[in-house]
């Protein structure tokens, strides 16, 4: 049976970005009280009172709410409370070793609603938090904002975005997954090679997407501004034993420990490993990306599993013989790998250097508790060398 993205919860026009639109769910009762009060983070968080702020204005919780939420008005709820909780513990100087019953409970709860892990993930700060300025026009970065921010900088919209409009455009590559998936099965080097010249064409796009990110988003503002506020509570100094949920009968009052928002929490890359048969060797960061697989959410991991499950292209195209099958197939390993060269640039300029000017920071450990810069290079060099001879 042919694989097909809306069994995942995608789409050819939005890839792994939600398929409802964020902007239009319409939060009521405590939730539109909570929602509200996320959305003046921005005018709160310069106070440096951000804390008594939520305690103050965020309404109690009732938990039987979660049960009456589509999926929609769960993850828009998911986004809003996933900012509020970040703000709360990274907001001001001192870390708090408690997370209030205000915040533990209804994110604990709506995390258990959608399947995903009860602090802000990647889902949260990007595939569920865009909107267009005109609704019949493209998800690109000439029509689309941020919806929930913390300061609502230029910075941080930007970084988000970037990765909005890389999200929207992978869609068109995605789409091509089960046919190539099929005509390797039926030994169809012609089709598949068509398909897998598409996708290659579609990379050019995702690259030079990414290559934008240094316009509106500076590294020293990205590291002061915009990173502080998505780290998690796992690895990380500030939190070495995790974070009490108050309130939360099922961690029976023990600290818990979460990795933090991160781009790696993208589906995109796994998917195109899973599709081309690309390994790594077993490394600190291989360890940590394999970690961060369940906090994608379900209907992703899902995709990604049976993506690897289904897909023999590499044998396929390995015992071809088929010079075009084998350059078009060589044209997307080389794309992911030089995907995978920006943001190791990416890391040196927008975190490792800027780590290296600030105090008390690990300038080779990246935004979710990432060893990153030693193994960074050697997943492009493990990348390349599934290049097959033509």
């Amino acid at each position: 049976m042919t694989l097909k993205l809306e069994d995942y919860d995608m789409s050819a026009e939005r890839g792994f970005l939600c398929r409802h639109d964020p902007a239009k769910v319409q939060l009521s009762g405590i939730l539109k009280k909570s929602a509200e009060t996320a959305m003046r983070l921005c005018d709160v968080m310069p106070t440096g009172k951000v804390r008594s702020y939520l305690i103050e204005n965020l309404p109690e919780f009732d938990r039987s709410i979660v049960d009456t939420l589509t999926d929609a008005e769960a993850r828009m709820a998911m986004v809003h409370y996933s900012f509020m909780i970040q703000a709360y513990v990274w907001g001001e100087p001192e870390t708090p070793s408690v997370l209030p019953r205000k915040l533990a409970v209804p994110i604990t709860a709506l995390s258990k609603k959608i399947g995903q892990q009860p602090l802000m993930p990647y889902s949260g700060y990007v595939l569920d938090n865009w909107a267009r300025f005109d609704e019949n026009g493209p998800i690109d970065l000439s029509n689309i904002y941020m919806v929930q921010k913390f300061l609502a900088g230029q910075d941080e919209a930007w970084f988000v975005l970037v990765h909005v409009a890389i999200e929207a455009r992978a869609g068109a590559c995605l789409a091509h997954f089960g046919d190539v998936i099929d005509a390797a099965d039926q030994k169809d080097a012609e089709k598949a090679q068509a398909l897998l010249e598409d996708m290659a064409k579609v990379w050019v796009d995702l690259k030079h997407l990414f290559d934008r990110m240094p316009e509106r988003c500076d590294p020293y503002i990205y590291f002061e501004r915009v990173r502080p506020y998505i780290h998690g509570w796992k690895d990380n100094p500030a939190l070495p034993n995790g974070l009490i949920y108050e309130g939360v009968d099922e961690f029976e009052g023990k600290p818990q420990s979460f990795r933090g928002q991160t781009g790696s929490q993208s589906s995109i890359v796994p998917s195109m490993d899973a599709l081309l048969g690309v390994g790594h060797a077993a490394d600190p960061l291989k360890a940590y990306l394999d970690q961060l697989h369940i906090y994608r959410p379900p209907s992703h991991r899902r995709f990604i599993d049976n993506v690897r499950a289904k897909s023999n292209l590499r044998e396929f195209v390995s015992q071809s013989g088929h010079k075009g099958l084998v350059e078009a197939y060589n044209a997307n390993i080389q794309a992911v790998a030089d995907f995978r060269s920006r943001h190791l640039e990416y890391a040196a300029s927008y975190i490792n250097k800027q780590s290296r000017k600030a105090a008390g920071n690990d300038p080779d450990v990246g935004t979710g508790g990432t060893p990153f810069m030693k193994y960074l290079k050697k997943h492009r060099d493990e990348t390349e060398a599934n290049l097959v001879s033509v």
